[in-house]
């Protein structure tokens, strides 16, 4: 599904904050990336996403090459990648009702016609109620907002989703209800799961297995 082969990226070329680093997210797969603030998984995590070019190594998604980045990647390639990151307020356009936030990945690829149906499928699996479809970012809480951003990362139905700390800020029980909206999710589409943390609990009990962030290369957390 995902194979990230020896990817140096940052955003100095002189001082990059991922150095050669390998991972791979096999079909219908939940993989855990485990590590430290600050050591370079969220910025691993874009290039996955096809957000951040890498200054070296290969991306391959569905067994094609990414050759394109952001807008210039292929929308077939676009489309298959979903990602929640862990500050919602950072990543949703605070003009914009919670409504038009999840559908606007939808709009953005020209399928204006199945965002009432597909918002209204979405909205009550991720806790949202009409009435909180309504207001803006800032009439929410961080809570409320990540769902809204999790059912944005779900609406074009992706074959991979990449949850960048997404439970970080959010307290036990919604952190639970937003794993739970994945899961069904992932038993009813068979979607692969990238899951990056520095909560080892949450991600061995949550992932099929779990890597660790290594000094040259992420590799595997030994069973205990």
């Amino acid at each position: 599904m995902l194979e990230l082969t020896r990817i140096t990226a940052g955003y100095d070329r002189r001082a990059p904050v991922v150095r050669d680093v390998s991972l791979s997210v096999g079909h219908g797969e939940a993989v855990g990336l485990l590590g430290p603030s600050g050591c370079g998984k969220s910025t691993l995590a874009k290039v996955a996403a096809l957000l951040h070019r890498p200054d070296a190594g290969t991306v391959t998604l569905d067994g094609t090459v990414v050759r394109g980045w952001r807008h210039r990647a292929p929308q077939e390639q676009r489309t298959a990648v979903g990602v929640v990151f862990q500050q919602p307020r950072l990543s949703a356009d605070p003009r914009l009702s919670l409504r038009e936030l999840i559908a606007q990945p939808l709009r953005s690829t020209g399928r204006r016609r199945e965002v009432p149906a597909r918002v209204a499928e979405l909205a009550p699996l991720v806790g949202l109620s009409e009435e909180l479809l309504e207001r803006r970012p800032h009439a929410v809480s961080d809570g409320q907002l990540q769902r809204a951003c999790l059912a944005r990362a779900l609406v074009l139905r992706p074959g991979l989703l990449i949850c960048d700390e997404m439970t970080a800020m959010l307290d036990a029980s919604t952190t639970a209800a937003l794993v739970a909206v994945v899961e069904t999710y992932r038993a009813e589409s068979g979607a692969a799961l990238l899951a990056v943390g520095h909560d080892r609990v949450l991600l061995e009990r949550w992932c099929d297995r779990t890597v660790r962030w290594g000094e040259r290369a992420v590799e595997r957390v030994p069973a205990r």
